[in-house]
């Protein structure tokens, strides 16, 4: 695994991030992964590391970087406590959607000065909670973002100031969303709320739901993880990227 540790200077400090990529020397596009409610764990770096062996400079920004320094989550553990939000709202709170897009100002400008990523178009992917953030950076940066993908993304399309569904006006890339069909936080009427706003604005987009999927079916270490689903997702995102990256 080819994981370099730095530190990124944001508006509220220092957001510890790690990059990937790929063995050699070389440039190559970039793209951001925004991780889920657990943190960063070490399923999270090998999910990076393979996205970088397909040619990729690949960020991923600590999001609950504000909330000081933790131990790598347990998701057995932290679902056992029967409250995952009550266990984590420490970190939780720490971060949100618009937080998220004023740090990725710092991540863009960090990716600007790197000898080894070649253009200035950006992938962009998130997961659970990084769902939301991902499309919300695809709006909050429509120039930058190329492609976007968010994977059992949550709260997409709601009431909120904050719901990404709101930038659709101003996204210019393509926009990827892959729900599950078990998943509360994404319910039908929220699937069909997201694709209409992205379809009025004439954003070029493919939304879809993962047949007999719960909420978090990427993540190898939860207890819900499924292996054809999971490796479905990769297929999607380096389809995606090889598509609108290069």
């Amino acid at each position: 695994m080819n994981r370099e540790q730095i530190e990124i200077r944001t508006r509220d400090g220092g957001c510890r991030t790690s990059v990937f990529k790929p063995d050699g020397a070389g440039r190559w596009p970039a793209v951001i992964f925004y991780m889920d409610g657990l943190g960063i764990r070490p399923v999270l770096y090998e999910m990076c590391d393979r996205i970088a062996r397909d040619g990729y400079v690949v960020l991923l920004p600590d999001m609950f970087y504000r909330a000081g320094p933790y131990e790598p989550l347990d998701p057995k553990v932290v679902f056992g406590t029967g409250d995952i939000r009550k266990a984590l709202a420490h970190l939780f709170g720490s971060t949100d959607n618009e937080r998220a897009a004023q740090d990725t100002a710092a991540l863009l400008a960090h990716l600007d000065t790197r000898a080894d990523v070649h253009g200035a178009k950006v992938g962009t992917t998130g997961y659970c909670m990084g769902g939301g953030m991902s499309l919300t950076i695809a709006g909050t940066y429509p120039d930058r973002i190329a492609a976007a993908a968010s994977f059992h993304g949550g709260n997409l399309a709601t009431d909120s100031p904050m719901s990404p569904h709101r930038l659709a006006p101003k996204m210019k890339g393509f926009i990827y969303v892959a729900g599950a069909d078990h998943d509360n936080s994404y319910p039908p009427e929220m699937h069909m709320r997201l694709e209409k706003a992205l379809a009025d604005a004439g954003v070029p987009h493919r939304c879809e739901i993962y047949r007999d999927a719960l909420h978090g079916w990427t993540m190898a270490d939860f207890p819900i993880y499924q292996e054809d689903a999971a490796e479905r997702h990769f297929r999607e995102l380096r389809a995606l990227f090889a598509e609108w990256l290069h």
